[in-house]
């Protein structure tokens, strides 16, 4: 069957003009579709259909990385420049049909942290034609009813909590998930770069339980093993991954998460996010699609499919770290936990998810490995809208 000409066709119309040409068509339905300009790309109707209908969640999504070939790198410019942001660069969030987004910055201090969220309330409010804060339960169905990016404003270190008062403030001011630690030590507990896993801390203890209180999702994505286990024993709420994969599959690669610790987080209610970069998903080359598919495959045979999501540790159009500038994070100590290695092009990024259409690419594979509608709609963002929900809905204090 011919590409449907997109150009003068609206994608509601061509969603109609698909269900009357499928039907009663098998299981896998027949046919594929260009449905992007600029792309030969085609993709099945049943994918087309299931990105249309879902609430699709990316739970670590760097939005933009720097590109410090870029005087400045537009993403400065962006939350700098009132105006700078044109309607084609919100395009390209908007056709990547994903719903929301959690942002994933490392604030350095308390100050740090306010800054950003500075930064980006104000940039929420000076473009809410496109795109919109995720606040509550809610505001995913109004994002995709609206056809504006939702975005929540997320932190991969809670070295900004100096006290646990401080998790109130921030609450407040719009964040909805912070990771305990990322690759260090804080005084909450231990990332898993750190010479030593010492646990959660008692301090650590006070955070856990007052984000409990507010509704703050308590996230151990780069938690060290020990750390991981204590935030979950510590949580009364249900703990996430917001970007993790299965140990099981890659044995050496431990910032990847124990059978037990997917075990823990789901015996919270918790979900995991299953993440796209290639060295947190196979230990050597080559890696595809496919092998990001098994660890989907293993943690829904592990846990339940109602426990898997998507965390992708790219910003939208498919990049995984700075271009030509910031920190390198090869730098770090013990960096060789993480087994480092490219592709032959020098990528870290994997074929087929490293654009903004990746949902899309995933959906295909989902369907390839005979995952259901309703499984695959809660794999690409139910299972997290509806873990945050009851995250968000906090703690009964008596």
């Amino acid at each position: 069957m011919p590409s449907l000409p997109e150009r003068n066709v609206s994608r509601r119309t061509a969603l109609a003009r698909m269900a009357l040409a499928l039907a009663g068509a098998p299981v896998v339905l027949r046919g594929r579709y260009r449905v992007f300009s600029r792309s030969a790309t085609e993709y099945s109707a049943r994918c087309i259909k299931l990105m249309e209908e879902s609430i699709v969640v990316d739970l670590l999504n760097q939005f933009r990385f720097q590109d410090f070939a870029e005087k400045p790198p537009r993403i400065d410019r962006w939350l700098k420049e009132p105006g700078s942001l044109t309607t084609a660069d919100a395009d390209v969030y908007r056709a990547s049909k994903m719903t929301a987004v959690a942002l994933g910055h490392s604030p350095a201090d308390y100050d740090e942290a306010i800054r950003f969220f500075a930064d980006w309330n104000g940039f929420l409010a000076g473009y809410s034609d496109w795109f919109t804060r995720i606040d509550d339960a809610s505001d995913f169905a109004r994002a995709k009813a609206t056809n504006k990016l939702g975005v929540m404003i997320t932190f991969q270190n809670s070295q900004h909590f100096r006290r646990p008062d401080d998790v109130n403030t921030f609450w407040g001011l719009g964040q909805r998930i912070s990771q305990l630690t990322y690759n260090m030590n804080n005084g909450i507990g231990s990332g898993f770069l750190e010479q030593r896993d010492g646990g959660l801390s008692v301090f650590g203890q006070s955070i856990v339980a007052r984000m409990n209180q507010v509704g703050m999702a308590v996230d151990a994505s780069h938690c060290a093993d020990q750390t991981t286990m204590d935030a979950i024993a510590a949580s009364k709420r249900p703990v996430i991954f917001t970007h993790a994969n299965c140990r099981a599959l890659a044995p050496s690669l431990t910032r990847l998460k124990t059978d037990d610790a997917i075990r823990a987080m789901a015996k919270t209610g918790g979900v995991m996010g299953v993440t796209f970069i290639r060295f947190m998903v196979r230990e050597e080359e080559p890696v595809t699609i496919e092998h990001v598919l098994d660890h989907v495959d293993h943690a829904a045979k592990l846990v339940g499919v109602e426990h898997v999501g998507v965390g992708s540790d790219l910003d939208m159009v498919g990049n995984a770290n700075p271009i030509g500038g910031g920190m390198d994070p090869r730098t770090q100590p013990n960096f060789a936990r993480y087994h480092y290695h490219e592709d032959s092009a020098g990528k870290i990024t994997i074929a087929g998810l490293d654009h903004p259409k990746r949902m899309f690419d995933l959906t295909e594979g989902l369907i390839r490995r005979r995952y259901g509608d309703a499984n695959i709609a809660g794999i690409l963002g139910a299972n997290a809208a509806r873990v945050l929900t009851d995250i968000w809905r906090g703690e009964i204090v008596k």
